[in-house]
């Protein structure tokens, strides 16, 4: 998809010019930017539903649009499904702008020492638990958990080893610290541009469309947008993930790929408001470590390829494993920024698979030979039977002709 930006201090309106696309939906004139512009009424003891001012988007070229945005060659070229490592608990950090953010954004101070209290503590920690900074600015230090839908402000590098014995090891509210209580849907994009540039161009569009849509449906006091750090899998960017109520009121933590604007208001439309999956987009959810969600059969890529739901995205393990451990999300000390997945975990793992291939595979053709074996060996006794008989029968003949 192509994006023309016009000068906005003339206050011009920005034009979309659809592509052909898989998708229900196609792009539209966008209003002006003082009307995307809104302040977001946050909920009751909750910050505004988007940190995210679009006068902080970076005007996208169509050379880069064609290199790193929606229509770049590498789209929908792997499965989505399973690119999700198992885990149960996702804390987000508030830290600065998402367009200030290094590349490495959990070395970066309060991220960084908070990316290494976790790692001393994992064997502690009850429940597998990412961390992923979003942007912050004024709210610098705010600490969002899910699913449990709470949230702590203004943690300091000193206040850490207390916040995670007290939050994390022992599940108590925090002694230093007033618990709160949010409601309502939250969706993180990732517009680190920084650490890659897929993510950039492709985040902050996504962004601006999601407001745009919220605005437009008037769910602005119910379903909030925020700018994330890298949460793995540049390559599937538009990357975002949705914590939102399901059917039954129980939060859930869906992850989506490939996700373009034109996808947006299916997300709002059927995922939030309905609690329906878009299985295409989908690469996984929290607490749920199979490779598909609920109703998920096969799944289908949007350029018409079908896969099966226990396939592996087109990535080989020691990729994944690079990507893992040296992605934006992992600190220098090892320590993860948002995937705490053991890779010891991934390989051991791998080692039991390759080993009970193996021991099939040698039982297979153990039975396989004996299989062979046996015909064969039945064969030839009918054989052997077969040639006494014809001697008996002959023999007996000779003797009778003899005596006449």
């Amino acid at each position: 998809m192509i994006y023309a930006r016009f000068n906005f201090s003339f206050k011009a309106p920005l034009m979309r010019i659809a592509h052909p696309s898989r998708c229900f939906f196609t792009s539209s004139i966008s209003f002006a930017r003082t009307q995307l512009n809104v302040s977001l009424k946050p909920l009751p003891s909750v910050s505004s539903s988007s940190m995210a001012d679009p006068s902080n988007f970076s005007t996208v070229s169509a050379e880069d649009e064609a290199k790193y945005g929606f229509t770049r060659e590498e789209m929908y070229s792997s499965n989505l499904a399973g690119t999700v490592n198992p885990y149960d608990r996702h804390l987000f950090l508030r830290h600065r702008s998402y367009t200030d953010w290094a590349s490495r954004v959990e070395e970066d101070s309060l991220p960084k020492l908070f990316s290494s209290t976790l790692k001393s503590r994992k064997n502690d920690i009850p429940v597998k638990t990412l961390l992923t900074v979003i942007e912050g600015e004024q709210s610098d230090g705010d600490v969002l958990i899910f699913p449990e839908m709470i949230k702590y402000k203004g943690l300091t590098e000193g206040d850490l080893d207390g916040f995670v014995e007290d939050v994390l090891v022992n599940g108590k509210p925090w002694a230093s610290g007033v618990q709160e209580t949010f409601t309502g849907s939250y969706v993180f994009v990732c517009a680190h541009g920084n650490r890659d540039k897929r993510c950039g161009v492709c985040g902050p569009i996504l962004i601006e469309k999601l407001n745009e849509e919220i605005a437009l449906r008037g769910l602005k006091d119910q379903v909030f947008v925020n700018a994330c750090s890298h949460i793995g899998g540049h390559k599937y960017a538009g990357n975002l993930i949705i914590f939102s109520p399901d059917s039954k009121g129980k939060i859930t933590g869906h992850w989506y790929g490939y996700v373009t604007p034109e996808d947006v208001p299916e997300l709002l439309d059927q995922h939030i408001a309905n609690g329906k999956i878009i299985e295409r987009l989908w690469r996984g959810q929290m607490g749920v470590s199979t490779e598909s969600g609920d109703g998920t059969g096969e799944q289908k890529l949007p350029n018409g390829t079908e896969v099966k739901k226990n396939e592996k995205p087109e990535e080989s393990t020691v990729q994944k494993t690079r990507e893992n451990l040296g992605g934006c999300c992992q600190g220098a000390n090892g320590s993860s920024c948002c995937m705490t997945a053991s890779s010891e975990v991934s390989e051991t793992k791998k080692t039991e698979e390759t080993t009970e291939a193996h021991g099939k595979k040698g039982l297979c053709g153990l039975t396989s030979w004996v299989g062979s074996w046996e015909q064969r060996d039945v064969l030839t006794a009918a054989a052997v039977v077969g040639a006494v008989a014809t001697v008996a029968v002959a023999y007996s003949y000779y003797r009778k002709v003899r005596l006449n």
